[in-house]
């Protein structure tokens, strides 16, 4: 078997410079709306939020978000080397110093809402962007990635994954239980739209339509499409396991202001044809977002 290794084309120091950008909004989202708002939304920051509260009450000063961010992640470096060796490599370690620096400088930014929600959906938003530009670098920022890595190579029937949602979740969970329920149901929706936004940077606002198209008058419709359209249109040949019928179905991917026209020309050509559609999140190739993107 041949294998292959998948590197960046681009330079390393635009990675770092995605890092950069990416910690610094992180770090921003962290310190003006998700801290001073007590949203715990997983991750050593999130700790680090419910740790710098707690410290207050029992020590009688606070442990600041920086510093919780990088004791934590100190031992994870250390463990997962000893464990798996330096494959987390050093655009990750400069993600977390960087992270760990940001969070220091910004700690004394002012609020720029009182308004919960408004904090919720903008610190989700800009979260979102940053830890999009540092996965775009091919780096995380340590922390849970890392707990992760090192409870799954002793419980090897988890996934990597799996692993960091029962850890986040948990520290989600700590945080209801300090700062009430209500503020975790908050925390979850920032959660949530960091995901979007994050997988929106990963795979590009370039939503499409697939349309796979059965039909016996499969050889007008394709021509028809080819070129009304103009779109690429693929044949596949299959069995109606109902009719036990040899069957051709037709496959054309295109972008979502083209799919009403689709299926208003494939209605005219063939009324009966079955016609399924469904969401493409990217298209790569000729016609749609070259590789080089």
């Amino acid at each position: 078997m041949t294998n292959f290794e998948i590197k960046s084309d681009r330079p390393f120091l635009y990675n770092l410079f995605l890092i950069f950008i990416g910690t610094n909004l992180l770090a921003f989202s962290i310190n003006v709306f998700f801290e001073p708002m007590n949203l715990v939304i997983g991750g050593v920051t999130g700790l680090a939020i419910v740790i710098k509260e707690v410290s207050e009450v029992f020590i009688g000063f606070e442990i600041p978000i920086w510093l919780t961010n990088i004791a934590v992640n100190i031992p994870l470096f250390l463990v997962s080397t000893m464990i798996k060796g330096k494959d987390f490599g050093t655009k990750t370690v400069f993600a977390t110093l960087l992270l760990t620096f940001t969070l220091y400088y910004t700690e004394n930014l002012p609020m720029i809402t009182t308004d919960l929600m408004l904090s919720t959906v903008y610190g989700g938003i800009i979260a979102g962007a940053g830890l999009g530009f540092v996965f775009l670098a091919f780096a995380t920022t340590g922390g849970t990635d890392l707990a992760a890595s090192i409870i799954q190579h002793y419980v090897k029937h988890f996934s990597v994954a799996k692993i960091m949602f029962f850890i986040d979740a948990f520290i989600v969970l700590i945080g209801a239980f300090i700062f009430g329920p209500e503020k975790a149901l908050y925390a979850i929706i920032a959660i949530v739209i960091i995901a979007k936004v994050i997988d929106g940077i990963l795979e590009g606002l370039h939503f499409s339509k697939a349309a796979l198209i059965i039909s016996d008058k499969h050889d007008i419709l394709s021509m028809a499409l080819m070129q009304n359209i103009e779109r690429g249109v693929t044949s596949i040949n299959g069995t109606g396991m109902f009719s036990s019928k040899e069957k051709t179905m037709l496959l054309c991917v295109v972008s979502k202001k083209q799919i009403v026209k689709l299926k208003e020309l494939v209605r005219s050509i063939d009324e009966k044809a079955f016609v399924i559609v469904t969401d493409v999140k990217e298209v790569l190739g000729e016609g749609f977002i070259e590789y080089k993107q």
